[in-house]
Formats: C-alpha cells, structure tokens, sequence
C-alpha cells in the first residue's frame, strides 16, 4: 500500500569542503566551480534536484565560497554587454543558471563532516523530508535517480540512499550498505551502514553514492552524533541509527543504481567524466571523437 507523506520540495547542497585533491586549482576557485566542459561542477547538481521539482536550494557553503553564490546570481554588466553585441545565445546561457532555481545559502563555519554540513541546514529544512546532493557525484539527467529515490521516500517513508555496486576491492573508498530484498527490484531495505569499511569487514558491495533523501528526524540524531571516521561528524553513522531503530526516524532504504554517473571528486575521473560528457553532446561530439579516435590510435602506434 502505497502511504502519505510530505512532499519533498527542498534540497540541500553541501559545498564547504577545501578541494585539497584539486591543489592548486582550488587554491583560490571552489572545487565546485571546476568545468566540466563549459559549465561549473554545482551547475549540473542544481539543475538534477530542479528537473525533481526541487527549485528550493540551500548551499552549505565555506570561506572563499563566494563565486559560488555569484555563479547562480544575475551579472548586469555582462548581461547589458551581451545584449548590446546581439549575442542572444551566449545571453542566454549566462541567464539559464540566475533562473534556475531559488538559491539560499548558509555557511558551515567549520569543517566538521558531512553530518554536520547537513546539520546546519535544519533551520531551512524545519520539519520536513529533503533530499541532499553531493557535487561529486554527476548523475546523467537521462538516469533520473533523484526522481526514482523521492518516489520511493513517498511509498516507504523514512530515508533513502543511492547505492550502487562497486568491485569488492573498492568498497573501503565508500560508505557501505547491509541490504535486503524488497518487492521492488531496485529497491533494498538497509539494515545498517558502515563508513569505509575494510573490505573484509563490509557487509555487502553496495556503496553509498552522493545522493540521498532523508526524515527530518535526522537533524535529532546528527545533533549527538560523536565525530567518527577521520574526526567528522558522519552522516553515514546518524543513518546507521535511524537504520537500527525505526521508531527514531526510520526506516531506511536504497535504490540500487545502474545508471550513468560522472564522478568528479578525482583528477582522474573528473577528466574522464569531461571526455565522455563531451564525446556525447551534439555540438561537440562528432569532432571530438573524431580527434579523439585518431590520438587514441596515435598513442597505440608509438607504444
């Protein structure tokens, strides 16, 4: 039976970490402002939670932030330049991320853990189920996963994570999931969370991705939650309690995605997230691969 609960209509961002993997790039420019291809990081991010009819934004954000704020704020100037020039393309593409949604921002002062980032957007949130989207992590608008998981949060109640199955060798990089079946086929029940276990130790493969939709009842939880993993406040543990005991928020459960995601959080695959971004638009794919293929093949002869 399908059960009644709030509508979500609020997403939270956290965006306060230092970027220190992307050293010196970051030095001066937030992680999140990083191109992927011709759009800062946060823009994709911020355009998923509006196609889930979430135009309610909160960004936690830190020192040194600001470009964020300015990205999603009007520029006048350079709007009244561009329509001096007639240039109504590029007019437009400055406009589409001021229009996007309505944007509100907090700052997490100090850098305590995701938990805590969560925590400080309480007095935005009240008492109301909200879902959380990491900058890390781009879903492709073609896999609607944000969509699917507040479906489920609306059928289930409580809170849902993404998951997502990762070789065994990699589940210490993630928060991971003790699953069960349900009657959906991806849909699990949690019954506990780990934060980067040994892979030894972990209790399946299924990694928490940096999606999730969660009670207010959390906000209780995260307020004496002891700093765990790396001296953080760790939201994986506040969702471990509401896994445990359903009566304080629960329950919880995840939607096992199988679709596109672009993980920008490593130099590595933040390039290869700009090249297969890139290889699949229409008015930069077919050159790019065309280009694309002959280095590849360039590189293959010298070796």
């Amino acid at each position: 039976m399908i059960q009644s609960h709030p509508r979500i209509s609020k997403a939270v961002i956290p965006a306060a970490g230092l970027g220190t993997r992307f050293l010196p790039a970051t030095k001066a420019t937030p992680k999140e402002m990083l191109p992927v291809v011709d759009k800062p990081a946060i823009q994709y991010v911020v355009e998923e939670a509006v196609s889930a009819g979430l135009d309610d934004v909160l960004m936690v954000t830190g020192r040194n932030k600001r470009p964020l704020e300015d990205h999603f704020d009007r520029n006048y100037e350079l709007e009244s330049a561009l329509e001096k020039k007639g240039d109504a393309e590029r007019l437009a593409k400055v406009q589409e991320s001021s229009d996007l949604a309505t944007m509100h921002y907090v700052r997490q002062g100090d850098p305590r853990g995701l938990g805590h980032a969560v925590l400080c957007a309480a007095p935005h949130v009240g008492d109301e189920p909200f879902a959380v989207l990491l900058g890390d992590d781009l879903i492709d608008p073609r896999d609607p996963l944000l969509q699917r998981m507040i479906d489920v949060q609306e059928q289930y109640g409580g809170s849902v994570v993404a998951l997502m199955e990762v070789a065994p060798e990699q589940i210490h990089l993630y928060g991971c999931a003790a699953v069960e079946p349900t009657r959906d086929a991806d849909v699990v029940r949690v019954g506990g969370l780990v934060e980067k276990p040994d892979p030894a130790d972990a209790p399946s493969n299924y990694a928490v991705i940096g999606r999730y939709v969660l009670d207010p009842q959390i906000f209780g939880i995260l307020r004496t939650t002891e700093p765990g993993r790396g001296g953080e406040i760790q939201l994986t543990d506040a969702l471990q309690q509401l896994a445990a005991d359903e009566k304080a928020g629960g329950p919880v459960h995840g939607v096992v995605f199988k679709g596109r995601r672009y993980d920008t959080g490593d130099r590595g695959d933040y390039l290869r997230a700009i090249v297969r971004l890139a290889c699949e638009r229409e008015d930069l794919g077919p050159d790019f691969r065309t280009w694309l293929r002959s280095y590849v093949a360039e590189e293959m002869e010298q070796r």
